[in-house]
């Protein structure tokens, strides 16, 4: 709304001055005025009276006439006058050539020699010369002793690995798309990395293996976040110097430096985040222009980026949010705008459905696809999956198997629940701890394959061998009663009225008995959900459920996690509310009985769709039970813009090589006061614009500056912030990073704005012209200098810590909750 302001300022500026003499000629047919802050030579207007409009005081009002295109801008060169011009559709073609006509003669009257070409190459160099220094700076910060530590550093352990079952192929299971960890894995293996290291641990030695490829492909990717935020910044203020002072924020922030050295998802998702974020500025830029080359391009490329970003976390759902609501406002200002047809306006809406809905998702998909096809070997994420989705993956014991279709007493089973990522119904000889119910075996569900999540299936009021070649073979039908009898222990499957470990009112579920004798609490009706009584149970395709025939409740999972004391496996309750969940179902997953003829098990494999949906539904249960275990660090997001702490990336004691995150505490805590002094400007500007309020021409456009601007990075921090007060799952500090991009932004298009406006103020005194200059160097200055002073909290630390006056670090642990 904010934003739509700067359209606001021509009607309001006509209506304060008199009406016109009717001079003749095709300027006539303009109906509207508009007022343009280009940056700011003089461009084409409808009215004759533009000249001396742009001489005075400018009205800030919605009664203004909104208008499309650019915002007013502030040019690295210094103010200049502001004039009036036409838009294509709001003047007739007439008009547009008689303003045309009028202010070339104006140009050439002003300047009889002619355009200053040499000028403008100068200023096409120059802004050539600042993007090249920019990005040498950010890759030469970020390459710069990259191969230091030669050592597993934090999150390496988990990512590094990911990268290793790419190469190996093997299946494996993770919170997060694909994308980020498939480009890590190629990375490792174009550079030579064959996959056979085992990243186990923070610390351990990369010796002979080579990494540098994964963390080079990290690095950059991170590098190239400085030039896009210096190229955002310029089109949206057009103004170099903001422009710089936001890629000097970045490249000397050690936070984003550290990040971008790693083995990590966070340099991939902010590359992709700020490409998504440029692109949607540049088709913007391009509104006059629609369904020109450079508007096809730059749209297709923000759809890419949107892809890209949603591919590497959930988090780049953010972004693509921010992209929807600009979408939506500038669909909604093409519908209001009656110089365009309805088919205009439904080709404008068709471009924007293909480029920024069909072609991510065609490409989100696409990573899916590449992902299920280079991992096809059976691996450590096989129990997060359905039985049909394991029957897929070769060297599963389901891949290309035959086993007997029916199930039968004395056969060997696994029993698999059907909620997502809950795992197959186990035991082992450790008991339930003094105080958690009865002291009997623990039984719990275990997401991984494993000997004892084996059991035998038998009748409840026998102890004979059904495998005995003289009995004839008995079939399980639905409504028997069995009994389950844990293969490696021997003990029975048990419930009783004991409360579970840890949710109320359900009951305990143990394992009870010696060599497969126990009592009546060990029996259960075997129910198939929709069969009728007598029906065979099929194995993998049933949906049975356990009825404890004593208490009459139903054997399912919590899903909660255990303590130590249970593995950190997951609770198994026998619930008295009958309500069917997939809590509460279960299939017979493995199935062995030499006794019975086996069928393949090929016709269970299922669909693309249907495990692109399953994947989809395991990520985010996953993602919901990441809490955080005992003794873990974790933060909270309101500890993130104010640095409160970081997080050891490598290192503890003082002969360790140590790595700390934590961001640049000069350009954090400047970051975190422009986000104050925005609210507080903006909120005074928009006030004023709302109430008319008259203010030069100067002014008005670098107020536009600010608010459209300004808002748009805004926006984008808070989208990429605010979320995380909302969710349940476990935090960490590296989680803000996306917002730092944006604060920085705004922090760069800020301060631009407010030494532009003193130095307007202060006009009248001589070294007005100096506040703007001395004010941006003294910024890029300090935060040059607090990088010289933090940056061994990016490039490693040897000896003693901070708090030893001896410590290169002594006096910069300016927080007690810092850790270096």
């Amino acid at each position: 709304m904010l934003c739509a302001s700067g359209r606001l300022l021509a009607a309001q500026a006509a209506t304060t001055l008199p009406a016109p003499p009717q001079a003749p000629g095709p300027a006539l047919h303009c109906r509207r005025r508009e007022l343009h802050f280009p940056g700011y030579p003089e461009l084409p207007s409808c009215d004759p009276l533009a000249g001396r409009l742009v001489r005075q005081s400018v009205p800030l009002g919605r009664r203004a006439i909104r208008r499309r295109g650019k915002m007013p801008p502030a040019t690295g060169g210094g103010l200049a006058e502001s004039e009036l011009r036409p838009r294509r559709g709001r003047c007739g073609p007439q008009a547009s050539r008689a303003a045309g006509r009028d202010v070339a003669a104006r140009a050439a009257a002003r300047n009889p020699k002619g355009p200053a070409w040499g000028s403008r190459r100068f200023e096409t160099a120059s802004r050539w010369a600042l993007l090249a220094l920019v990005t040498l700076l950010s890759f030469a910060t970020r390459f710069h002793r990259l191969d230091e530590p030669p050592h597993i550093c934090w999150d390496e352990t988990h990512f590094g690995k990911m990268g290793s079952y790419y190469i190996n192929r093997t299946f494996f299971f993770d919170v997060h798309p694909p994308l980020g960890k498939m480009l890590i894995g190629l990375a490792g293996y174009l550079s030579g990395y064959d996959g056979t290291f085992l990243f186990q641990k923070p610390g351990d030695k990369y010796e002979h293996h080579s990494y540098m490829g994964m963390r080079g492909l990290c690095a950059f990717l991170g590098s190239w976040l400085v030039p896009f935020a210096y190229l955002t910044v310029l089109d949206l203020s057009k103004s170099l110097s903001a422009a710089l002072l936001t890629a000097a924020l970045l490249t000397f922030d050690t936070g984003c430096l550290t990040l971008s050295q790693y083995i990590l998802l966070d340099p991939i998702l902010m590359f992709f985040i700020m490409a998504a974020m440029l692109s949607m500025v540049k088709y913007n830029s391009c509104a006059d222009r629609p369904f020109s080359a450079l508007w096809w391009f730059w749209l297709s490329l923000t759809g890419v980026s949107l892809a890209g970003a949603l591919g590497v976390k959930f988090v780049g759902l953010f972004i693509i949010l921010q992209v929807g609501l600009n979408t939506i406002a500038d669909l909604w200002y093409l519908f209001g705008d009656l110089s365009l047809s309805l088919v205009t306006v439904g080709k404008h809406v068709t471009a924007r459905v293909l480029c920024l809905i069909v072609l991510p998702l065609a490409l989100y998909t696409a990573t899916f696809a590449v992902h299920f096809m280079v991992l096809s070997k059976s691996g450590p994420g096989d129990g997060f999956f359905s039985s049909a989705f394991q029957a897929r993956l070769s060297g599963n014991n389901l891949h290309n198997a035959s086993i007997p279709e029916h199930l039968a007493y004395g056969s060997e089973i696994t029993v698999k629940n059907l909620q997502m990522a809950i795992g197959y119904l186990h035991s082992h000889r450790h008991l339930y701890p003094e105080g958690i119910g009865a002291r009997q075996q623990q039984v719990t569900t275990y997401l991984h394959k494993d000997y004892n999540n084996l059991w035998i299936i038998k009748k409840h009021n026998t102890n004979s061998d059904p495998l005995d070649p003289s009995f004839p073979v008995e079939f399980v039908r639905h409504g028997d009663i069995i009994r389950l009898e844990h293969k490696e222990t021997s003990r029975n499957l048990h419930s009783h009225y004991h409360e579970a470990p840890l949710t109320r009112k359900h009951y305990q579920v143990t394992g009870y008995g010696i060599n497969g004798t126990g009592d009546s609490n060990d029996f259960w009706r075997i129910e198939v959900v929709n069969r009728k009584f007598g029906n065979r149970i099929k194995v993998l395709r049933s949906r049975i459920r356990l009825i404890h025939l004593v208490t009459g409740c139903v054997l399912g999972s919590s899903g909660k996690v255990l303590p130590r004391w249970g593995w950190e496996q997951l609770e198994v309750t026998c619930t008295p509310y009958l309500k069917e969940t997939l809590n509460s179902l279960w299939n017979v997953e493995d199935h062995i009985n030499p006794k019975l003829p086996n069928i393949s098990l090929n016709v269970l494999q299922p669909s693309f769709p249907e495990i692109l949906l399953e994947s989809h539904m395991v990520m985010i249960w996953g993602n919901n039970g990441l809490k955080p275990k005992d003794n873990e660090f974790t933060s909270k997001p309101w500890h993130w813009p104010i640095n409160y702490q970081g997080l050891r990336f490598s290192g503890v004691n003082d002969t360790d090589f140590r790595v700390y995150l934590l961001g640049n505490p000069v350009v954090w805590w400047l970051n975190l006061l422009s986000i104050v002094l925005y609210l507080l400007s903006g909120s005074i500007i928009a006030v004023a614009m709302q109430r008319g309020t008259r203010v030069p021409a100067e002014v008005a456009g670098l107020s536009q500056v600010l608010l459209r601007g300004g808002g748009q990075v805004l926006l984008g921090w808070m989208l990429h912030y605010f979320p995380f007060f909302l969710m349940g799952r476990v935090l960490y500090f590296h989680h803000y990073f996306p917002a730092m991009l944006f604060s920085s932004m705004l922090t760069g298009i800020l301060w631009d704005t407010l030494l532009r406006l003193c130095a307007w103020g202060l006009a009248s005194w001589p070294l007005a012209r100096g506040i703007h200059v001395v004010g941006i160097l003294s910024l890029l200055l300090g935060t040059a200098y607090s990088f010289y002073l933090f940056h061994p909290l990016a490039y490693g630390m040897v000896g003693p810590l901070a708090q030893d006056p001896q410590s290169p670090m002594a006096g910069l642990r300016w927080l007690d909750s810092w850790e270096f």
